[in-house]
């Protein structure tokens, strides 16, 4: 199990299709991984945002969610160099 304790970013995209790639490469090696999606474009508590008064106008829609994926510590670096492609 993957906890904030024992766990290290691996990686930090706004590709959805890198993303994707990098979770694909921790499946077929079996190295367990969590991951998180934020959404950019949301308002924050402390402002209400503008999107209720322009909606998405001239917005980049590509930079709106941001995916960090996270791996154990201890299986960090063989992570690390799938991603990079040192390991085939």
């Amino acid at each position: 199990m993957i906890t904030i304790f024992n766990r290290k970013q691996l990686t930090s995209t706004f590709d959805m299709k890198r993303q994707a790639e990098v979770r694909d490469l921790m499946a077929r090696y079996k190295i367990p991984y969590s991951y998180k999606v934020i959404n950019r474009r949301s308002p924050s508590p402390f402002s209400a945002g503008s999107r209720a008064r322009t909606g998405t106008f001239g917005e980049n829609l590509q930079l709106a969610y941001e995916y960090i994926i996270y791996v154990k510590k201890i299986d960090y670096e063989k992570a690390n160099a799938i991603i990079n492609g040192k390991i085939k």
